[in-house]
């Protein structure tokens, strides 16, 4: 009776053993959650975004969990997201802030509370943030009036089709725009800038009311995707030979390009900048060092080089192998 009994408490501690060491395994092998928080989803560049950080969770193991606002001026929308994934105790949070002042509160609370977050596409108005990663958008800026500047050799009346106003990485460029025309190109003039609230047909609307006041004129630079279909879809309505030079692009933008309706594009890397940004989360979850600030280089699209290899590469991603 007294065997009976030693082999059954025996059994059973080899079966508490054995679940103890299943526990463990389960737990080693527990993938990381990191929550990618985008301004958006309408806009193609954030798909990219997506894409890369999906490039980089498949690297690592991670997992990631994507959601974001579906309008790019719904601040309350995206705090809610932000709060819930800390609520859920993700291990990192990888936030483009549409603006910079709004998320702080929220962003300093995830520090708090020892999760990560990395910053991308756009600045935001605290330290408490691993890093940033995104294209240096004040660069960007002056290549646009640069482009444009040379383009109308130097003269004429232009106006802006701004974002919205709080979204730091639109306001560096626009503010790139501006100082390279005033110090370059003294015989250019800013004739009006208005906002076209990151929404396509607010941004035609806009354009269209700054093309009436201002018949003479010349150029116009637009600061990110929406106003740039916005500008170009007042340009064709009313067959206008008005120099643009746009930002950021889209399959339809690249055929405006080639037909001559846009003069250039200054495009960002969104996938890079994605998977970038889940690696800078990845590295710091690993105790590993992570660059605090990390800005991509723009670059600016022409007719000229719109074929080249490297160029191709980079707009076209494949979307399909890492989102479906």
């Amino acid at each position: 009776m007294m065997l009976r009994s030693t082999r059954i408490l025996s059994g059973a501690f080899a079966g508490l053993l054995l679940l103890l060491c299943l526990l463990a395994g389960c737990n080693r092998e527990k993938k990381r959650v990191i929550a990618v928080v985008p301004k958006g989803r309408a806009h193609l560049f954030w798909q990219s975004v997506n894409a890369g950080a999906v490039a980089a969770a498949r690297e690592t193991g991670a997992e990631i969990v994507w959601n974001g606002p579906a309008s790019e001026t719904d601040i309350p929308g995206q705090l809610q997201i932000v709060e819930t994934m800390i609520n859920r105790r993700v291990d990192a949070i990888v936030l483009a802030p549409i603006d910079k002042t709004a998320l702080v509160n929220v962003v300093e609370r995830a520090a708090k509370e020892n999760i990560p977050v990395v910053i991308f596409d756009s600045g935001i108005d605290t330290d408490k943030i691993v890093s940033q990663v995104a294209t240096d958008n004040y660069a960007a800026g002056r290549m646009a009036g640069e482009r444009l500047g040379k383009v109308l050799n130097g003269k004429g009346k232009i106006v802006m089709v701004k974002v919205q106003p709080g979204a730091a990485s639109t306001m560096a460029r626009e503010q790139g725009f501006e100082d390279e025309i005033k110090e370059h190109f003294p015989g250019i003039q800013i004739a009006d800038s208005r906002y076209g609230m990151a929404d396509f047909a607010k941004s035609l609307a806009v354009t269209e009311n700054m093309m009436t006041a201002h018949p003479d004129l010349k150029g116009m630079f637009a600061s990110n995707e929406s106003s740039t279909v916005g500008a170009v879809q007042a340009l064709k309505g009313r067959k206008s030979n008005v120099v643009l030079v746009g930002f950021d692009w889209s399959p339809t933008l690249l055929e405006d390009l080639k037909n001559g309706v846009v003069d250039s594009l200054v495009v960002q890397d969104p996938f890079k900048m994605g998977y970038e940004s889940v690696m800078a989360a990845v590295h710091k979850l690993d105790g590993k060092p992570v660059e605090k600030i990390k800005n991509l280089p723009p670059r600016l699209v022409t007719r000229e080089n719109l074929n080249a290899p490297d160029l191709q590469a980079q707009l076209n991603p494949d979307l399909k192998k890492y989102l479906q």
